[in-house]
């Protein structure tokens, strides 16, 4: 077990912990949620727009997924919030955040389901159908490697090498 030595350990209660860590979580939400807001409101205008009857059956199912993606993240992502407020001083901090991480990788999932939905419909809508597979392939993976495949990769790392940073 190698652990760095510029890495000091963090001098806190648990209580000093559960408040850092909360705020780190809220501070992620806070980075996520305004593109989560502005794809699903987009989405919800779509159907009202001069050109979606000219929308093919696939372009239907990217626009049903895309959404339900969208309200799924909106859901997960403001949850936290409700139950924060429903459970506020019953000293839940250390559930509340554990749930609330589980919540925000749910919404992630769902948000880059989301994206390569919502974005493939664009394209098909413009191009080809083979550059829409291309979109839905490259939106895809870049969201599963950068938000899931990576850090993943670096927790079981930090779990064999014993280093956690709380």
């Amino acid at each position: 077990m190698s652990v760095d030595p510029a890495r000091k350990p963090r001098n806190e209660t648990e209580h000093e912990r559960l408040d850092r860590q909360l705020l780190e979580l809220l501070q992620g939400f806070r980075v996520a949620v305004p593109g989560m807001q502005v794809l699903f409101a987009f989405l919800l205008t779509v159907p009202f727009a001069a050109r979606f009857d000219k929308v093919d059956d696939t372009g239907e199912v990217l626009f049903y997924i895309a959404l339900f993606g969208a309200a799924v993240a909106s859901i997960c992502f403001s949850s936290p919030v409700f139950q924060h407020r429903i459970l506020f001083r019953m000293n839940k901090k250390a559930t509340l955040i554990r749930r609330a991480n589980r919540l925000g990788i749910c919404g992630g999932i769902a948000l880059a389901v989301s994206i390569s939905a919502a974005t493939t419909l664009i394209v098909q809508t413009l191009t080809d159908g083979w550059w829409a597979v291309v979109t839905a392939a490259v939106v895809g993976m870049l969201c599963a490697w950068l938000w899931f495949v990576q850090p993943f990769r670096d927790r079981i790392r930090a779990a064999r090498d014993g280093d956690d940073d709380g």
